[in-house]
């Protein structure tokens, strides 16, 4: 068996074999992606050609770069594509260390697919199939003994960069070695969180996400509850995504839903709930009239066409016809609606005494129910189910963790009064002396195995770090409301916000000060990150406009100073400062990524300078320290123009840009070559903490201060040109063009000239007197105001 994995082979270019090869050059693993040759020609169409022949995998590779939300890291990585077709390139599976088969769903395309891998493969090449209906047994029909120990399913969530999930099911033969080999690639390079299922149909996440939602669908007819109502009731108010259960639906297809449910139906003829996998009749209706949801534009919701797509329809399962949305209201909801802790606020919604808390109950204790009696048919104990549902249904807490937040005894006492049937094991648990799933002990999260009867370590991955395990070895040095200083080990400290939205205020500035003290004095290096589910939203803007509404502009001055100071105190201080951000790092939150010396990002990185959106300019040192990243290395050498280098940034922050991955943020100079990207983010901290005592062991030095030719008014004079146009031509408005002109003033270097070498001080004080210019102004006061309020951008 091979031990490294370099190039992959993927057998099928469909939704998600394509996915898969994208998310794999995501990964910077090269990908071979073959399909058939196309059955007929069209018009003027060459048969012998290879543009013809590799239509479908071609065609393919073309579409990664039109879908949303992007399949892809950055247009970059279509290089590690390469495409070709089932019957000209087969035999070039050779070069690959492992072949994933995505074709059609059809145990004779399977088959035969898999006799021509073997005639072709290398003997130790991995190879795996992404289905998720068909038996292994079935699939190795015929083939060797050799095939058969490297064999297993590897099956990916769609869409493949977003959704954590990879269940792993091996074969009665597949070698040890050949799944832990892939667990690891799967969980280190694809940033995927493994999942153990056993060869039954659907495996563990589809098997009891496909039950919940049939479920649903059968009760809220009963209930007499709209579609609407129930994606209200099971969306974040019960820890689940935003798309709940029929938006979900939508969104998969109903087709492919349909399929997935009529395959647990067949095949699964000795569960007890299997008519529950019967599709309804609305449901039948709709496949065959070919509402299929987001695909066919219209499923259970519909744009509404006369309002412009402004407005979304929903249908009436009654009827089959659309019609307006009704608001939602019910006091249970309501209560959940601020409660941030997710198993409290889903425990305040199951204990309300309203319809929607009613029906909450009785569909979430019946899924808890058939979870517990799924152990051990389709996974081995509760860890796998709950992490199944988390990272391929996108729900907060799985059906354990859920039933921890109930209560375990009072669910199965309810469950009874409710005529459901929990499994046996649960009582004995009770019966034990334990009395949750899940535990905590010696600092390890530990949870209740079945077969032993008896408590043991949740397994995860040595490189997995949370500031969650450093609060239970109390290893707080100092903190705040918004901010505290953890002790990692190994000599390094970790500044954790935890504001709301971790958005900075003046308790964050404070802290990231104290935490430098400290760290100078008694530590090695310091890392900035979190468990949130942001790194940082950016400024408050809520206090800042609060302070500018009663003109306390001297206050303002002093926290935008005291900001763009620890910035530059970071940068420059004696030990290395590693920044560690991940998904949204807007405005201040990307200031203080660029303040560290390197950073350690997670993949998912959504970072940019923002401010403009409220009618303002970076005000804690953005505009400065990205010309720094991206002008810096040159901006003191007479012999480069420092125009092109300018309108970059210029349009980055004229713009509001958000890059959309770390591999972005690095093109657009956010990041530096240098700088490191965590394919999984439960390894993001200790990353980062390998990366602060990489520099301090290396002998680390505070860089060198960067000093700037700037070309000043001519620069100014050249933008505002531009500015002018676009305002004459209504593409701007005056104040946007304000803005603008403020911002092009910073970066061009106010009153200079390409003669004059200005520092990294100069450029913070130009930034500070326009971000409080703006800050005065009515316009931007009332873009701040749109801003919280309706939370999008205001045009004035």
């Amino acid at each position: 068996m091979t031990t490294r994995i370099r190039k992959v082979a993927v057998l099928g270019a469909g939704v998600m074999g394509s996915g898969i090869a994208a998310h794999l050059a995501n990964s910077g693993v090269r990908a071979l992606l073959l399909d058939i040759v196309p059955p007929k020609a069209g018009p003027g169409e060459d048969t012998a050609s290879k543009a013809f022949r590799n239509k479908f995998a071609a065609g393919a590779v073309a579409n990664l770069r039109k879908q949303k939300p992007s399949p892809i890291v950055s247009e970059q990585v279509l290089s590690f594509i390469e495409v070709g077709n089932f019957d000209d390139d087969m035999a070039r599976i050779a070069e690959c260390d492992w072949v994933i088969e995505v074709v059609k769903e059809d145990l004779a395309v399977k088959q035969a697919t898999f006799a021509k891998v073997e005639q072709h493969a290398r003997k130790d090449a991995i190879v795996s199939s992404n289905t998720s209906g068909l038996s292994i047994q079935g699939m190795l029909q015929g083939r060797g003994a050799e095939f058969r120990k490297n064999f297993l399913v590897t099956h990916f969530f769609n869409p493949v960069r977003y959704m954590k999930l990879l269940e792993l099911v091996a074969g009665p033969e597949t070698s040890p070695d050949v799944v832990k080999a892939v667990h690891r690639f799967g969980e280190e390079v694809l940033g995927k969180g493994i999942v153990y299922g056993k060869d039954t149909t659907n495996f563990i996440a589809n098997r009891i996400g496909t039950y919940g939602m049939m479920r649903t669908i059968s009760e809220m007819q009963k209930a007499e509850l709209s579609i609407e109502e129930v994606d209200k009731i099971f969306g974040p108010a019960m820890g689940r995504p935003k798309s709940a259960v029929f938006r979900t639906a939508d969104i998969v297809g109903l087709d492919t839903f349909s399929h997935v449910a009529k395959n647990c139906y067949d095949t699964l003829t000795q569960d007890e709930e299997r008519e529950v996998f019967a599709a309804p009749e609305f449901l039948q209706k709709m496949v065959a009239k070919g509402m299929l949801g987001d695909k066919s534009g219209g499923g259970f919701y519909k744009k509404d066409k006369s309002s412009g797509g402004k407005d979304i329809l929903a249908l009436d399962l009654k009827t089959l016809e659309y019609r307006p949305q009704a608001k939602v209201r019910y006091e249970s909801l309501g209560a959940a609606k601020d409660v941030e802790n997710v198993r409290e606020r889903v425990a305040t919604v199951l204990n309300g005494q309203d319809k929607a808390a009613k029906f909450a109950e009785r569909i979430t204790l019946d899924v808890l129910a058939y979870s517990s009696r799924r152990i051990p048919e389709i996974g081995d104990d509760v860890v796998n189910v709950d992490r199944a549902m988390r990272w391929g249904f996108g729900w907060d807490i799985g059906p354990f963790e859920t039933w921890d937040a109930y209560g375990v005894k009072k669910g199965l006492e309810r469950m009874k009064e409710l005529g459901l049937k929990p499994a046996a094991w649960v009582e004995q648990m009770l019966a034990s002396g334990r009395t949750s799933f899940y535990g905590v002990e010696n600092g390890k999260d530990t949870y209740w195995d079945i077969p032993s009867k008896s408590v043991k370590v949740v397994p995860e991955n040595a490189r997995t770090s949370r500031v969650e395990y450093l609060k239970r070895g109390n290893k707080r040095i100092a903190g705040n409301d918004s901010a505290s200083l953890w002790d990692m080990g190994d000599g390094v400290t970790l500044l954790e916000f935890h504001s709301k939205m971790n958005s900075i205020d003046d308790d964050i500035i404070s802290m990231m000060n104290t935490a430098l003290d400290e760290t100078e004095k008694n530590f090695r290096g310091l890392v900035i990150g979190n468990d949130g589910g942001n790194f940082s939203a950016g400024a408050n803007i809520m206090a800042m406009l609060m302070a500018a509404k009663s003109e306390e502009f001297e206050a303002i001055r002093k926290m935008a100073g005291a900001f763009q100071a620890a910035n530059q105190r970071m940068r420059y201080s004696p030990v290395p400062v590693v920044t560690a951000p991940f998904n949204l790092t807007l405005g201040g939150g990307a200031e203080v990524t660029m303040g560290g010396n390197a950073v350690q990002a997670s993949a998912e990185l959504y970072m940019g300078l923002v401010e403009v959106g409220v009618g303002l300019i970076p005000g804690g040192g953005g505009t400065m320290q990205l010309l720094r990243n991206v002008y810096g290395p040159y901006s003191a050498d007479k012999d480069f123009d420092a125009f092109p280098f300018i309108k970059k940034v210029f349009l980055s922050i004229g713009t509001a840009k958000v890059a959309t991955s770390a591999e972005e943020a690095r093109e657009m100079g956010f990041l530096s070559q240098a700088d490191g990207i965590s394919a999984n983010r439960d390894f993001l901290l200790s990353d980062a903490k390998q990366r602060v005592l990489g520099l301090a062991n290396a002998g680390f030095r505070p860089p060198r201060p960067s000093r700037f030719r700037l070309p000043g008014p001519s620069g100014f004079a050249t933008i505002d040109m531009m500015l002018y146009d676009m305002e004459l031509n209504g593409q701007v408005s005056a104040h946007d063009r304000k803005i603008a002109q403020k911002l092009a003033r910073v970066l061009t270097g106010g009153d200079t000239s390409p003669s004059v070498l200005l520092t990294e001080e100069r450029l913070l004080e130009l930034e500070q007197e326009s971000f409080l210019s703006l800050i005065g102004e009515a316009k931007t006061q009332d873009r701040m105001m749109h801003m919280l309020e309706k939370g999008k951008p205001l045009r004035n």
